[in-house]
C-alpha cells in the first residue's frame, strides 16, 4: 500500500495529541529509536495517530488507506505501534526509526508546541 496524507476537517483533542506526544516519546526511548530528522514528519504523525484515537478510539495507523479504519482499528494489526514495528522494528510512517535508517535524527523527544507548530494550518491528516 502507499503511504499518503490527505487534509480532512477533524481536529484532534488536545489531550489525545498530548497523550500521542507522551506515547511516542516513551516508545522511541524503549526501543532504542529515533524520531525522523525532519521532526515536521513525527508532528504530522502523531497528529494523525491522535485524530484516529479521537475518531475511532484507537491509534490507527495514519500514513494507511483503508476501505473500512473502523474495522481495521477493531482488528489491531496497523493500531501504533503496529505488528510490523513490533516484531521487526519497521516503522512505514517513519515515526520510529531504527538506528540505520539514514532519515533518523537523534531526538527522541518533542515538545507539544513542535507538533502543534509544525502542523499549523493542517486542519486534520488522515489517509
Amino acid at each position: 500500500m502507499r503511504s499518503r496524507l490527505h487534509v480532512t476537517a477533524s481536529e484532534p483533542d488536545s489531550k489525545s495529541l498530548e497523550t500521542m506526544r507522551k506515547f511516542s516519546e516513551q516508545y522511541a526511548r524503549r526501543t532504542g529509536t529515533y524520531f525522523c530528522m525532519d521532526k515536521s514528519v513525527t508532528a504530522v504523525v502523531i497528529k494523525g495517530l491522535a485524530e484516529h484515537k479521537d475518531e475511532l478510539g484507537a491509534p490507527l495507523c495514519p500514513c494507511r488507506h483503508y476501505d473500512d479504519k473502523q474495522m481495521e482499528a477493531q482488528q489491531g494489526f496497523w493500531n501504533c505501534p503496529c505488528v510490523p514495528m513490533r516484531e521487526r522494528k519497521e516503522c512505514h510512517c517513519m515515526l520510529f526509526l531504527t538506528e540505520d535508517n539514514s532519515f533518523r535524527g537523534e531526538d527522541t523527544s518533542i515538545s507539544l508546541d513542535e507538533v502543534v507548530e509544525a502542523t499549523k494550518g493542517m486542519s486534520g491528516v488522515q489517509p
